[in-house]
């Protein structure tokens, strides 16, 4: 119960965070996307070594 309280804590302080930071929302929302852009495990993708070297020039 107590573990369930604390993490619940943790989210709500997490999420006020980021609606007060622009820089970090932006950044969370990078991160988001750009894990969302990336091949499962195993997916033979054509561009996959395009996408990971701009993924490379991005950092």
């Amino acid at each position: 119960m107590m573990r369930k309280k604390l993490a619940l804590a943790a989210v709500g302080l997490g999420a006020a965070y980021l609606m007060r930071n622009k820089d970090a929302r932006d950044k969370m929302s990078k991160q988001f996307s750009d894990f969302a852009n990336t091949p499962m495990r195993g997916d033979k993708d054509k561009d996959s070594s395009s996408s990971h070297q701009t993924a490379q020039a991005h950092k």
